[in-house]
């Protein structure tokens, strides 16, 4: 890209919770693989007389994600009405959130392609409900209304980000706090976290000029493009360095970007205008008059904010202190919430084992194994029986394989003629004489060398 201009990036995250009900009524939100429009009711279909009912505990969901992110909690809010026609829409609105969501402000730490740390704000974490879904067979398009009605959690950050990297790490921390907060499994392949950029470009601060920086003229373009309902962070990526390519070769041409939507295509590996790019007003928002305005008491909030669990940054800053292990080895230990526990029972019975808390994270990082099927206790068993197992000493081991030689002469003269199979035959030897304690790849080495005469 020009180092004429630069990005202006800002995120839109929606993210669904895994609440047991729907947003305003009681039908199942476990909709995913089901049956298309079995799970619904005349609240979630937008039938009329229907009337929602608020889920308590999505809400409590809501507020975990502001507070995880250093949010400020709203004393009072409200849902209101976003109204716009689409076809997955059944009731010509959606239920949202716009001018009092239930959390403000609040910030994450990026790091950016030159390996620098940077502030991330968070404008706002609200909830809304989530649409049906399409799907598209050639001529005919079908609607699957199961989903209509779940509940969502949509995080809306500042334009703060300048290069994919940032965005990058930004979603994956947020999807890393959602799994540890346990509100959502956050796996984008099955819908339930989904990206949206707004992005557009500006003059680079090194080529403003007096007049553009007069009242922060070049602080925010006059247009933004937003790309909607991205399913993976590669995806992300490629569609947004596609965009930023995009419009900088339109400025540099003298082309006029509007303001639009658009999407990405996987296949072509461009974005394509989905429609011209709507402002709050064209949605006409106003307060939903099924559902009053309900205060949020401090002792609600308090309580809640008891039952966070320890994050992913703070969880890797103790392990550090705490065990005195590698950060980079504490960040992929602390990568899930089940692998972090796991370290710390299998660390915590290795202590009354004398087995050194290093190796068994090094045994976690670099070993696979079934977590479930091998517990901490039985873990530690095992390292124990590494460490208590004797040491074989060198002259031990050549005395193996001198016998195994001297015992084996067919075998060792065809190896001398160039049958060099044979030789796995004698490791065979040396490893039962030795009971398994020598080193294959040294007694390997120890034969070959007596072999060829070099002993």
């Amino acid at each position: 890209m020009s180092n004429l201009y630069e990005p202006i990036i800002g995120l839109e995250v929606h993210v669904e919770l895994n609440t047991n009900s729907k947003m305003f009524c009681s039908c199942s939100a476990d909709y995913f693989g089901k049956t298309p429009n079995t799970h619904t009711c005349p609240v979630c279909l937008g039938l009329l007389g229907a009337l929602p009912l608020i889920n308590k505990k999505a809400l409590e969901s809501c507020i975990k994600v502001g507070l995880a992110l250093g949010c400020k909690v709203s004393n009072t809010s409200r849902f209101e009405r976003k109204n716009y026609f689409y076809p997955d829409l059944p009731k010509g609105y959606q239920i949202s959130q716009y001018r009092w969501p239930l959390c403000v402000g609040g910030k994450m730490e990026v790091t950016d392609k030159n390996g620098n740390t940077n502030s991330i704000r968070i404008n706002r974490v609200h909830q809304e409900e989530d649409t049906g879904k399409m799907s598209h067979i050639g001529s005919v398009t079908r609607i699957d209304f199961n989903r209509s009605g779940v509940p969502l959690v949509e995080i809306v950050t500042e334009p703060d980000f300048r290069d994919t990297d940032e965005i990058r790490d930004y979603a994956k921390k947020l999807q890393q706090i959602m799994r540890y907060l346990g509100v959502s499994n956050a796996d984008m392949e099955k819908g339930d976290m989904r990206l949206e950029a707004n992005i557009s470009v500006r003059t680079s601060r090194s080529h403003r000029t007096r007049y553009d920086s007069v009242g922060g003229r070049s602080e925010l373009p006059p247009y933004r493009v937003e790309l909607k309902n991205i399913n993976s962070f590669r995806f992300m990526v490629a569609a947004v360095e596609y965009e930023i390519k995009r419009q900088t070769e339109a400025l540099e041409k003298g082309e006029r970007l509007i303001q639009e939507t658009r999407g990405w295509d996987e296949n072509k590996k461009q974005t394509y205008v989905q429609r011209v790019k709507e402002e709050a007003n064209d949605y006409r928002y106003f307060p939903d008059p099924d559902l009053p305005q309900f205060d949020i008491d401090n002792e609600w909030v308090s309580t809640l904010k008891k039952e966070l669990p320890e994050l992913p940054e703070e969880k890797t800053a103790r392990f550090v202190a705490q065990y005195g292990i590698s950060e980079s080895n504490a960040k992929i230990l602390t990568d899930t919430k089940e692998l972090a526990d796991y370290f710390e029972e299998a660390a915590r019975v290795g202590v009354e084992h004398d087995i050194d808390v290093k190796k068994i994270a090094n045994t976690l990082i670099n070993k696979k194994f079934d977590q479930e099927k091998i517990l901490p206790a039985n873990l530690i068993k095992i390292l124990k029986e590494e460490t208590d197992k004797p040491v074989l000493s060198d002259e031990e081991l050549e005395k193996a394989v001198r016998d195994s030689i001297k015992e084996n002469p067919k075998v060792a003269e065809d190896y001398k003629k160039g049958k060099e199979t044979v030789l796995q035959f004698l490791v065979g030897q040396v490893m039962a004489k030795t009971k398994g304690l020598a080193d294959p790849k040294k007694a390997t080495k120890k034969l070959i060398d007596f072999l060829q005469g070099n002993r």
